[in-house]
Parts: structure tokens; sequence; C-alpha cells
């Protein structure tokens, strides 16, 4: 069995082609994907050659964590059955080509406990549910407080917010990117030159620019927290007396768990939880070159979705 699958072959090189994929077993199941999101995190580290050593990285590899699809054929004891929607957060089916994340293909083997069942109705947008999940694991991990200040409004940020905002939270927001200071709703945005605030007590990072951490730490307040809540291709470093002086805490926040998926997916089908507005731009998976360079580059771009209805 085959499959078509975006291949990236190093930096800034991908295609379009043919995969040979896994046989199924029990408990896996086969699924034609309809659409994947493409991550401007991890993702754009591996399409500009950027990123740090990770656990199974190598060229050439298949990208995407973030694909939702129809299960097409479904093996005894894998939990789901034929006409289910599912999300896919990737998978590593595939012959001679590494599967990391292994999202961006028409047809993909799965193990069905790895699957989320998602309401058809939410259409291309189900592919937001890991998006979704990691910024509720940022709130909602060990020690934490809902943020006052979030640093960048892309998808991550806004995501961040509005989880805040149905907390009962009232954050700022800052955003540098005039294209990105709009879309705020029950929360205020405004670019971090116009804000005098250095009294923050948790400040949430969603950037993934390590640069800004210095910076941070001078608008906390005394035993304040910051979260990094992206993925970070350069060293974390900052001058050690301003943090000594705040008595800063710093705190990492990792992907999400199964919890996470599951509380997150019932928000989103509850309504509590919008995922609106986020997705901006929609091309077809033949133009990937194209749509990656755009999701990777455009400040206008919160989340590309790669549509594959057309690829067989």
């Amino acid at each position: 069995m085959d499959a078509k699958a975006i291949i990236l072959e190093g930096a800034e090189r991908l295609h379009l082609d043919s995969v040979l994929l896994t046989a199924p077993q029990d408990g896996d199941v086969i699924i034609d994907v309809r659409a994947s999101g493409v991550s401007t995190g991890t993702e754009k580290l591996f399409w500009a050659g950027q990123m740090p050593p990770f656990p199974g990285m190598g060229y050439p590899l298949i990208p995407g964590y973030e694909s939702v699809g129809e299960v097409v054929e479904a093996r005894p004891g894998a939990g789901v059955k034929v006409g289910d929607t599912v999300f896919v957060p990737g998978a590593d089916c595939y012959d001679g080509v590494r599967g990391l994340f292994g999202g961006a293909s028409n047809r993909i083997v799965a193990k069905g406990a790895r699957l989320a069942r998602v309401d058809a109705g939410l259409g291309d947008r189900g592919a937001l549910l890991a998006l979704a999940a990691t910024a509720r694991h940022a709130i909602a991990g060990l020690r934490t407080e809902l943020p006052d200040l979030i640093v960048g409004h892309g998808t991550l940020g806004r995501l961040l917010a509005r989880l805040t905002v149905l907390a009962g939270g009232q954050p700022t927001v800052w955003e540098i990117a005039p294209e990105r200071l709009s879309g705020a709703d029950g929360y205020e945005t405004i670019h971090p030159d116009a804000d005098p605030r250095r009294d923050y007590s948790t400040i949430f990072d969603a950037t993934g620019n390590a640069g800004l951490l210095p910076d941070l730490i001078g608008r906390i307040a005394k035993g304040g927290e910051i979260v990094l809540a992206g993925f970070y291709s350069d060293p974390i470093s900052f001058a050690f007396p301003p943090a000594f002086m705040k008595e800063a805490r710093i705190r990492i926040a990792a992907e999400w768990n199964a919890t996470d998926l599951a509380v997150t997916r019932q928000l989103i089908e509850s309504g509590a939880l919008s995922l609106d507005g986020l997705i901006t731009h929609r091309r077809p998976a033949t133009d990937a070159e194209a749509a990656y360079r755009t999701a990777f580059t455009d400040p206008s771009c919160l989340k590309l979705i790669l549509d594959w209805k057309d690829v067989a």
C-alpha cells in the first residue's frame, strides 16, 4: 500500500511524492487524511535546518502532527470504527522515510489508541486540536498560575489567551507585528513598547524567541514566573543579577498529554473554546512547497491548512 506524502529532504527542500506504507497490524487503523496543519514551531525549525539535536531527527522526513481524517479500515482492537472522524497526532508508518512527525500524508496507518475522535462538523479546524491541547497543558500543568501577560499573538498565543479568559483571567497580550494585533476577544493586545508595566506575576512566552528572556525578567514582579511555552532552537541564557533581584522562576511547558487532549476536545465540542479565526490560509497539498514558505515567512499567516482531498 502506498500514499502521497510531503517529504522534507533538507533545509528548505521539500516535495510531494509517493511513499510505501507499512502493513497494518491488530490495533491499527488506516486513515484517509482530509486536512493537515503546518506547525510554525518545530516544523519551521526542520524546514529551516535549525532544529537542535532531537530524538529521531534526520532527513529525509515526513513532517506533520496536526492531521484530521476519516477511518477507512480498522483492525481488531483498534477502538475506533470505519467512518469515524479522527485527529491524528502524526505517524511512523513509512518504509525508508522517517515519520517525524509523519502526519503530512494523504493516507496514514496508526494505532487506534493514539487517535482522538472528533466531531466531523469541525472540518479542518479539527487539525488545531494538538495546538489547543499544548496551550491547555501550559496553563494546567504542575504548580501553574494563569498568565497575566502573554507574549505573541499567533495561533498559540491566541489559544492561551482564550483559555485564560475561559478560566476567569484577564491577560494582556504583546505583539509587534501589525498584522497580528487584531482579533482579541475579551483581552487587550498591545505593542510591548506601549506597555509600561514591570510587575507581571506570570508571563507566558509563545514566540519561541529565546532572546526575549532578559527583557521578560525585567517585566515580572518579585517572585514572578516566566513560562517558556514555545519551542526554542537557541540556547537559553540571561544575566543572573536581574533574575536574582527578582527571585525569578522560569518554567518550561512541554508537549500535551492524553488528559490535555481529552479535556481540550471537550471544551471545543461543548463550544466553550472557540477555534474560529485561527486558520488564515488554506492551500492544496499539491502546492506544498509554496504553502510551507507562506506559513513560515508571512506574518499574516496564523495557521495554514493543507487540503488533501484532491491528492490520490
